[in-house]
């Protein structure tokens, strides 16, 4: 079974540029999620320089898992990162700013625990999970399955799941790739929309 990497190194700039996003929405920022108990961002658009994806969030189900991608997003931190590992059948892995799959943090600045949840399974094309080293050592990769992976359940907390632009997810699965499963011509995260409807444009 391929193992799912991520790194944690402290990241002072991000956490800052966190602090002042919470400030520039006027919530709390344990509250990304969340205001008068409805989502803000419950979907997101991925734009990739093979096309865009768009994955609706699971803010209810894993709220700290929501939060920290979120946060990312909005605080531009995978603006501009490769997607560091692709496996055809398998699952394509980004997240990482040093492009290494050894790099990235979270919003916290350190490896926070797993959300498994019964009801969220890697049972489909196109889930969203966070990357890990072992048991709560979440950070800021992440994968999307190309089909479905029993094997992960309970090992990786699954916080989304693609709603839209599976032909570009086609692409990405297509895509060659050399030692270490990286892509032989880049997969780039260019940047990051938020949606605060899913069946929003």
């Amino acid at each position: 079974m391929a193992k799912l990497l991520e790194g944690s190194q402290p990241n002072k700039e991000l956490l800052k540029k966190y602090a002042k996003l919470s400030i520039a929405f006027k919530i709390p920022k344990n509250e990304l999620c969340k205001q008068n108990g409805e989502s803000l961002f419950p979907a997101v658009t991925l734009h990739t320089n093979l096309g865009d994806i768009k994955c609706e969030i699971f803010c209810d189900e894993v709220p700290k898992a929501a939060e920290n991608f979120l946060a990312l997003c909005a605080s531009g931190y995978y603006d501009g990162t490769v997607f560091h590992r692709n496996i055809k059948g398998f699952m394509i892995q980004g997240g990482d700013p040093t492009g290494t799959g050894k790099g990235g943090t979270s919003i916290w600045g350190k490896k926070f625990s797993d959300e498994i949840r019964e009801s969220l399974k890697h049972n489909a094309r196109g889930i969203l999970s966070m990357a890990n080293s072992g048991p709560n050592t979440n950070g800021s990769q992440f994968f999307i399955s190309y089909a479905k992976q029993p094997h992960l359940n309970g090992l990786y907390t699954v916080f989304g799941k693609v709603i839209h632009g599976f032909e570009v997810l086609d692409l990405m699965e297509k895509t060659p790739t050399g030692p270490g499963d990286r892509p032989l011509a880049e997969i780039r995260l260019n940047h990051v929309t938020m949606h605060a409807n899913p069946l929003a444009g």
